[in-house]
């Protein structure tokens, strides 16, 4: 697998009804790319099937963190559409306050992490980020 590969499966598992415009956007390819590709992969036996996962079926990944981001200058679009072609990162807000954005990063290793933050700080817009690891996650009981 290419990192286009890697690309589409992200954009697949953020979204697995995205249609075929919706990921050659995304990947700034052609539809013909993303169903060729798709179909390569199905085939090979990357992609396993196309299911419906509920909250309570995902797994976190074992390292979590947000990093939050100041944007210099009018970079704010560039710096946004970098942050969500990257695999890792599963959400972008923007925000209010001293930072312009706050990514959600999810890997597999600390070092994988540290690789991310570390292309993301040399992104052309960047003036400063601050990352905060996620340690453990409690939710509320929702009750009817």
């Amino acid at each position: 697998m290419d990192n286009m590969d890697q690309r589409l499966i992200a954009a697949l598992k953020r979204d697995a009804r995205a249609s075929l415009s919706e990921l050659a956007d995304i990947l700034q390819v052609g539809r013909a790319t993303v169903r060729s590709r798709m179909a390569r992969l199905v085939e090979q036996g990357e992609i396993a099937g196309f299911t419906v996962l509920t909250r309570h079926d995902v797994k976190p990944a074992a390292v979590r963190g947000l990093m939050m981001l100041g944007i210099q200058g009018r970079g704010a679009e560039r710096v946004r559409t970098a942050l969500m072609r990257m695999p890792p990162v599963s959400v972008v807000h923007s925000t209010n306050g001293k930072w312009d954005f706050i990514a959600e990063i999810e890997t597999d290793t600390l070092e994988d992490f540290d690789r991310v933050l570390f292309e993301i700080r040399r992104l052309d817009g960047v003036s400063q980020s601050e990352t905060n690891l996620l340690l453990s996650t409690r939710r509320p009981a929702r009750g009817g």
